[in-house]
């Protein structure tokens, strides 16, 4: 079956397949996983060039085999041999591999004899001088970038990438209100935050702070005490790790997101200052907001 496919066929369709699984297994995004990743491109070459090597040994085995055969058997060698041909892409073939037909090989036997084993006077294939080449020139380039003109090292590249990664962090942090912490909250003032903050207070804190803040169990909200320092930062850490230092109030950072204990802590500060039914007395120090800091 094998002289059925001539080895111009064979190749590209060994290499295709190859490069179609790669695709398919290896996730690259929108682009083609050999542009998204260098070292793949790299990968499909150096397969490309084992495929030809390959069909190059094996082609030469065949040779090998072909002359020491007698001239009937050499006449059906050859007749087996025969198989659809597309005459360009034949004719590239043989160029690319640079090697004569078998039945002129005996032009190119040289006058040496090792233990029956003869050897020819065949040129390397033009893939493999070209290919050859190409590897100076890159040698010759990479020389004169990285180590003449001081090009940018796979060093300076990770430390380009890293710095440009760190700024869209910090711009995806502003839009990204559940990264916010006790460093990075700030007092929400939007009507839909509040909103949403009181809907929390409502549904987790009134059965201690009651509904206008005045304090039950909980402390009175509504005055300028804080027991454990007011202000957003200190309120978002009270809500967020509990009543510290034996204070009683559970932790809120397993039930609620940080978004949402920044929506609440907001709320909760627009209670000071108001006039609740019950007011409990004023516990803890006086808050300053200059003291936030």
């Amino acid at each position: 079956m094998r002289h059925l496919v001539p080895p111009y066929v064979r190749i590209p369709l060994v290499f295709f397949t190859i490069f179609g699984l790669i695709e398919y297994f290896v996730d690259s995004g929108d682009q083609p996983a050999f542009l998204e990743y260098p070292v793949i491109m790299l990968f499909l070459l150096l397969v490309l060039l084992i495929i030809i090597a390959v069909e190059a040994i094996v082609g030469a085995l065949e040779n090998v085999m072909y002359q020491s055969l007698d001239d009937e058997a050499k006449a059906r060698f050859v007749a087996s041999k025969e198989g659809p041909k597309f005459t360009w892409l034949h004719e590239t073939y043989i160029k690319l591999l640079g090697s004569r037909p078998m039945e002129e090989e005996g032009e190119l036997i040289l006058d040496h004899n090792y233990d029956g084993i003869k050897e020819l006077d065949n040129n390397l294939p033009p893939w493999w001088v070209w290919g050859f080449y190409a590897s100076i020139f890159f040698a010759v380039f990479y020389l004169f970038k990285y180590h003449v003109f001081n090009g940018d090292t796979q060093i300076d590249e990770f430390e380009t990438e890293l710095a440009q990664a760190k700024i869209d962090l910090e711009e995806y942090k502003k839009t990204a209100k559940d990264l916010v912490d006790f460093n990075t909250v700030e007092l929400l003032t939007e009507a839909s935050d509040l909103s949403r903050g009181k809907n929390i207070f409502e549904t987790n804190c009134v059965a201690c702070h009651m509904a206008d803040g005045g304090g039950g169990i909980g402390p009175n909200l509504t005055d300028h005490n804080w027991i454990l320092g007011g202000g957003i930062k200190n309120v978002f850490k009270t809500v967020s790790e509990g009543g510290r230092d034996g204070k009683g109030m559970i932790s809120w950072k397993q039930t609620l997101k940080p978004a949402e204990i920044a929506q609440v802590s907001s709320y909760l500060l627009t209670l000071e200052g108001t006039t609740p039914a019950k007011p409990k007395a004023p516990e803890g120090d006086v808050w300053e907001a200059e003291s936030q800091e």
